[in-house]
């Protein structure tokens, strides 16, 4: 009966129920990822005043996981195709969830900055195996829808950890966010166990540790300098040293990658045209995103007084600008081509976030809503042509890179916004604040972070240090967000530039490069 036996017919029930469960593990191990780099934003002010944090370390609290995740992620990548992606999920969620049970016993911001980077080492080998494991188990008919709903739950993890987090700090204290990790790891960690088939890429290539050392020592040492510019000053010598040999030694990394012949990451893919304007694109979208997200969340409860619960539920008009356009971009990009999309979109984040800063202690809710909106909007808008480039830039046979490159620009993209953002708005704090009068205790602790101002302004029934610490918040933040907004605009200008060069060689028309294009990308780093 259409050359299917009883059997067959008996089985496929069962590899769909297999597959569907697969799928569904997969994409809990990604959201469980994927949310802890914004669900302890909505924590800050309570590991603000119960571990005595300044405003440098609440930024390595957040940023240590990013950077970390970013960091490991193409050797954690590498490691996983060739030893087996169960395993990575295996051990990289056994790892997630022990630390975070470890985090929830830390009380002192060291250690915890300490745990968070394990737990971005954990990270790195959980995301990139999710995406693995489902194209190695689905069938190429199903894995485009497959794939959807793994880029839908990537896109949505980070609001989703926003309000788990915001709900559960209603009712238990910061430690609450690390149970929830907990709780998340496990069920995936025993899913996979379950259902997930052991998979792995054939053949034995060489590890590129050279490679990974330069990733991790360049991007340490040059995030480690912009998050402590406010401490030493932006002109200061160490400062502009740091900078200087993080970008000396990524341009080492650059050069050794060029040579080896298994590279972690080709540079020379970076020639074609929308593959280098996806990349780029998609790095400086979440270098505006995460910022912002770091940004808002401290303004919204220690600014405008919100509880955590309701600072999660403020930020909902963004998913619910971005959800409708990531639908509608596709059908657009089909019509117009790729261009005109992606640059609106870009645009429009730009829009969002300038309208962003302009909101102060005072500012109406209606003024947030008419940031969050075209902020959300413009990232669906941007995100579906962007990652398609990335993917559609290269051959079958380097589809694994393309994941892993899209999922390095949003980790790397991430980790600088927290890092360049939250110093911006650290040195605009301190900058505006005016402490003159106030015992030099008080006035060091008050300018710390604007958390220790509240409760040092509480305890002393200073009222004036907590609007004027407020203040000085609200035009750090000011800075922050416009300096998000340049970001999308560099980076429209840059996909504007990079597409209009891709189109006079005939390398880009909409979303997928010709065969000429695809062939010429696969001899170029064989």
């Amino acid at each position: 009966m259409n050359g299917l036996t009883v059997a067959d017919r008996a089985g496929a029930p069962v590899r769909a129920v297999r597959q569907g469960a697969v799928l569904a593990v997969t994409c809990l191990a990604l959201a469980t990822v994927v949310s802890a780099m914004a669900s302890l934003n909505v924590a800050l002010p309570d590991l603000a005043r119960e571990t005595h944090a300044n405003q440098t370390q609440l930024s390595w609290i957040i940023d240590a996981y990013s950077l970390i995740f970013a960091s490991f992620l193409l050797l954690a990548a590498t490691l996983g195709d060739r030893f087996g992606r169960r395993k990575a999920l295996l051990g990289g969620l056994g790892l997630f969830g022990g630390v975070s049970l470890a985090a929830t016993f830390a009380t002192d911001p060291g250690v915890l900055i300490a745990l968070r980077a394990v737990l971005g080492v954990a990270a790195a080998f959980v995301m990139p195996a999710t995406l693995s494991t489902i194209t190695s188990t689905f069938p190429r008919a199903q894995q485009a829808r497959a794939v959807s709903i793994w880029a839908a739950v990537a896109g949505a993890s980070a609001v989703l950890g926003l309000l788990a987090s915001g709900a559960v700090l209603e009712v238990w204290s910061w430690q609450s966010v690390f149970w929830l990790n907990i709780c998340m790891a496990g069920v995936a960690l025993i899913g996979t166990y379950l259902f997930v088939p052991e998979s792995a890429q054939p053949g034995k290539q060489r590890i590129d540790v050279v490679g990974a050392a330069l990733t991790v020592a360049g991007l340490g040492v040059l995030v480690y300098s912009v998050i402590q510019a406010p401490e030493h000053g932006w002109g200061s010598v160490r400062t502009l040293v740091g900078i200087a040999v993080g970008l000396v030694v990524l341009v080492g990394f650059v050069a050794w990658e060029l040579k080896h012949p298994h590279p972690l990451l080709d540079p020379r893919l970076f020639r074609h045209m929308p593959f280098a304007a996806g990349s780029l694109s998609i790095t400086l979208q979440f270098f505006a995103f995460f910022g912002f997200i770091f940004v808002v969340m401290q303004y919204l409860q220690l600014v405008r007084g919100d509880s955590a619960l309701i600072a999660a539920v403020s930020v909902l008009p963004m998913p619910a600008g971005m959800i409708p356009s990531a639908r509608l971009s596709p059908r657009l990009v089909a019509r117009r081509g790729a261009r005109g999309p992606w640059v609106v979109g870009l645009l429009l984040v730009a829009t969002g976030l300038l309208v962003l800063a302009q909101v102060d202690a005072g500012s109406s809710y209606w003024l947030l809503v008419g940031g969050l909106f075209p902020l959300g909007a413009g990232m669906g808008l941007a995100m579906t042509p962007a990652t398609a480039a990335i993917t559609d830039a290269l051959p079958p046979r380097l589809q694994n890179v393309g994941s892993a490159v899209n999922d390095l620009s949003r980790e790397l993209g991430g980790a600088l916004g927290i890092a360049v953002l939250g110093s911006v708005l650290n040195a605009g704090y301190r900058d505006k604040l005016d402490l003159g009068g106030l015992p030099a205790p008080v006035a060091e602790a008050a300018r710390s972070s604007l958390a220790a101002a509240n409760h040092v302004g509480n305890a002393t029934g200073n009222s004036s240090l907590i609007a004027e610490a407020r203040d000085a918040f609200a035009s750090g933040m000011h800075l922050a967000l416009i300096s998000g907004a340049g970001a999308a605009v560099l980076a429209a200008v840059v996909v504007t530039f990079l597409l209009g060069r891709a189109g006079k060689t005939g390398t880009v028309a909409g979303l997928t490069p010709d065969s000429g294009a695809s062939h010429q990308m696969d001899r170029s780093v064989r």
